[in-house]
């Protein structure tokens, strides 16, 4: 298995061919079922959340995000299976075009009018909006297994190794906390420094960027101020309530708390077993936009610590048999590929649970499957369909 993982993939001198899987030829069953599983209590999770505050915001329609919501959920099962039908190694020829499109995506979005003060959406008529950033992460992981599949007997050397996967983080983080989106921007730094290290780049660069990286936000938050806010508020949101003085954004310490307290309240109302599915207090407009970042709260607070706990073991079962994929994957591609992008989904839960239980400031970041949004669903749907189509060739039993 391991001297399998360590050959390069596609051969130098080999042209790529488009192979065509049979939709029922054996995918890993184990991964799609926990999957679809954790897409219906999300989906579910969505409309008990969302209905009140569409009601409200969204001229009467109850049924406002959940309907958007399950049009993209449809289109991206039918992107997912498409996917997983095609040979994952087809991904080689475009790594380096998906990731320049989605640098030269955040520059357009950095130039579209501003949204509630940031920067992160692109308008497409007829369409919605589109988060540049979603696809960036996928671009990240994508071109960082390309370079180590081609290049991994020299990936403890500088200029193979450390600095052309230091030049690609560096350069996509850089756009995405332009917009800014600091969540964003957390979860690809903490996702290229581990590949870096699964890859094979030397510990002590790693480490030695970390150290710059703390350095810089260190500098950033307590000599420059940059988000000194978030800081306060996650250190006593409840004095921040209380406080009346106005932030350099121009909002209060009472607004930036009230989120966070709402959703300690949220959670701590839920106790062991929860109000009951549909029966949160704080959805009726306490709560923030319920259907998006702080959608876990409302789920704590109607399903109780139990409901909580499950979901999360779902998710760690799902991240559990992707890294199984992984392991089992024909080539270091397929490794690196699956292991990165299940990887992501198990950073984006363990922060997004950190933020809505004040264990780190309030950085808004969505819940995988949970949360409203197009791109993010599509573009994790895709996603999943990439490492249902590694797990076709991996070696394991099949259901």
């Amino acid at each position: 298995m391991a001297k399998a993982q360590a050959t390069a993939f596609p051969p130098k001198n080999n042209k790529l061919k488009l192979r065509i899987f049979n939709l029922t030829s054996g995918f890993d069953m184990h991964f799609f079922i926990l999957l679809m599983i954790i897409l219906v209590v999300g989906l579910a999770t969505l409309y008990s959340a969302s209905h009140v505050y569409a009601f409200n915001y969204e001229d009467g329609d109850s049924y406002f995000y959940i309907r958007k919501q399950l049009l993209w959920v449809g289109v991206g099962l039918v992107g997912m299976l498409g996917v997983s039908m095609v040979d994952y190694h087809i991904l080689h020829k475009f790594a380096w075009v998906i990731w320049i499109l989605s640098l030269v995506l955040l520059v357009v979005a950095l130039i579209m009018p501003s949204s509630t003060g940031v920067h992160r959406w692109i308008r497409i008529p007829g369409l919605g909006q589109f988060q540049p950033s979603e696809l960036a992460k996928f671009a990240v992981v994508l071109l960082f297994a390309h370079i180590v599949s081609l290049n991994h007997k020299k990936m403890k050397t500088l200029t193979k190794g450390f600095l052309p996967l230091f030049g690609i983080l560096a350069l996509t983080c850089g756009l995405v906390v332009l917009e800014p989106h600091l969540s964003g921007t957390m979860l690809i730094v903490f996702l290229g420094l581990a590949l870096m290290y699964i890859g094979g780049v030397r510990l002590g660069w790693i480490l030695g960027l970390i150290g710059v990286g703390i350095a810089g936000v260190v500098f950033m938050v307590f000599v420059l101020g940059y988000e000194q806010d978030r800081i306060l508020v996650w250190l006593n949101p409840l004095e921040s309530f209380a406080n009346e003085i106005t932030f350099d954004d121009g909002i209060s310490g009472r607004d930036h708390a009230w989120q966070t307290i709402q959703s300690l309240y949220a959670i701590g109302s839920g106790g062991i077993l929860g109000q009951g599915p549909g029966n949160s207090r704080q959805k009726h407009l306490f709560l923030p936009e319920p259907q998006n970042d702080f959608i876990f709260s409302v789920f704590c607070e109607e399903m109780g610590f139990v409901g909580a706990l499950l979901v999360l073991v779902l998710f760690a079962l799902l991240v559990w048999r992707g890294f199984v994929i992984a392991m089992k994957a024909p080539d270091k591609f397929g490794f690196m590929l699956a292991l990165g992008l299940t990887l992501q989904i198990g950073l984006q839960v363990a922060i997004n649970v950190a933020v809505v239980s004040n264990l780190m400031p309030n950085t808004g970041i969505s819940l995988p499957f949970f949360s409203y949004g197009g791109t993010s669903i599509l573009m994790l749907m895709l996603q999943m369909g990439v490492v249902l189509s590694i797990s076709r060739q991996a070696r394991m039993e099949k259901l």
